[in-house]
């Protein structure tokens, strides 16, 4: 283990068991070698399922979901998972959350396979931070939204169920150790935040020096627009730091209140600076689809920016590579390019069953990149449509897409 992180837990705010914490002094970090994601595809492929049994039973989870990626502060693959258990059936005994693994594959068409879990146990995936599920405090659950990596750091945001799809709060935990170990950074959020819209996070860091976040509500009925937000890196625990990208006088703006950048209904995110692009993977609950955007600035027009639907959601027994069924939580795997191969882990959770309940990696294709329309430009209202009222959900101009399959339940 590298250094000690936590020692007995302590009671904190809603009965939680927060850990206290001595940071510890991050070891000599050595940078592997680069990724490989093989050649770009014109179609989607998946290539391995990367939990179940067999895969990830050996770390105590055979049963997971999720797995947010990104890169190490020395180069390593790290995911983060969510509810987990350690037969492969949701339910089953061992429930832990957030879980973590690491990664030393090199070349991504052969498959990722795990080195390692985080937590202090190479061998057995903890939980990376103590709180009882479904117990006295109410907390059913705490889900991993997205992990980032800002120089010899990083930083997960996760939020608190009360229970599952009702987030009581979100909150920042950070790492010094290169994942190994978390402790939390600033306040617990406000789940009302922005109408509910800063919930589910997605989040990297542009070349300008900002980090960018986008997000969503978490809400069983995935029907939420998504806004975005940007901070300086050394603030990123401050929630008074962060300046929303909004509408109002007739224009749009930084340090407005945040108002919808896309409307519809949207479930799990990720959003990735590859390339000198911006690369947006999202679950789209009323197309029943996974979509990909890529463009060049965090306030292009994203009605109008390439978009690529590589995933479509389907029933049980009629699968393909590019077909899954009750699909979700889509993660961009470090070393994917615009230019080459471009992978991605997707959940799926049949809850008539409880099982398949797993993450897979998947090889996808990507629309072509949009043409530089330069920091900061601002989309007129025509462009952008109407912004939703702030107070009952509802504007003028709403751009939905709702599609014929079924809204799956995660």
């Amino acid at each position: 283990m590298r250094g000690l992180t936590v020692t007995e837990p302590v009671p904190g705010q809603h009965g939680f068991a927060l850990a206290e914490v001595v940071p510890p002094a991050p070891d000599a970090l050595q940078v592997v070698h680069p990724i490989d994601p093989g050649p770009a595809v014109g179609r989607s492929r998946k290539i391995k399922n990367v939990t179940g049994p067999g895969l990830t039973d050996r770390f105590g989870m055979a049963a997971t979901d999720l797995g947010v990626m990104t890169r190490t502060p020395s180069g390593r693959i790290i995911a983060v998972f969510g509810d987990t258990f350690r037969q492969p059936s949701v339910g089953s005994d061992d429930w832990r959350a957030p879980v973590a693994l690491f990664s030393d594959t090199k070349n991504l068409d052969d498959g990722i396979v795990w080195s390692e879990a985080a937590g202090g146990d190479p061998n057995y995936a903890r939980q990376l931070w103590p709180y009882n599920h479904n117990g006295p405090a109410g907390v059913s659950t705490v889900l991993p939204s997205d992990v980032i990596t800002v120089g010899d750091v990083m930083y997960l945001h996760a939020s608190a169920h009360f229970p599952f799809g009702n987030v009581g709060f979100t909150e920042i935990w950070k790492s010094i150790d290169d994942g190994h170990s978390w402790f939390r950074v600033g306040p617990r959020w406000d789940a009302h935040l922005h109408n509910g819209l800063a919930q589910l996070w997605t989040w990297d860091l542009g070349d300008d020096g900002w980090v960018y976040v986008m997000s969503t509500g978490f809400r069983l009925q995935r029907d939420r627009p998504l806004i975005l937000r940007r901070v300086r890196p050394e603030r990123i625990a401050d929630p008074s730091a962060y300046e929303g990208w909004g509408f109002r006088a007739g224009e749009w703006a930084w340090r407005n209140e945040p108002t919808p950048v896309l409307e519809g209904g949207f479930g799990e995110l990720c959003l990735r600076r590859i390339q000198n692009q911006w690369v947006l993977v999202v679950f789209d609950n009323f197309g029943y689809d996974l979509d990909v955007r890529v463009f060049p600035d965090m306030t292009s027009n994203l009605y109008t920016v390439p978009t690529g639907t590589p995933i479509r959601g389907t029933t049980w027994g009629q699968e393909g590579d590019d077909r899954v069924a009750q699909l979700y939580g889509p993660s961009i795997v470090p070393g994917s390019r615009l230019d080459g191969g471009f992978h991605i882990l997707l959940s799926q959770w049949n809850t008539a069953t409880g099982w398949p309940y797993r993450a897979m990696q998947f090889k996808i294709p990507v629309p072509s990149a949009a043409a530089p329309g330069g920091v900061g430009r601002t989309p007129s209202a025509q462009e952008a449509g109407e912004p939703l009222d702030s107070g009952n959900g509802q504007g003028a101009g709403r751009r939905t897409r709702r599609g014929a399959g079924r809204t799956p339940v995660r």
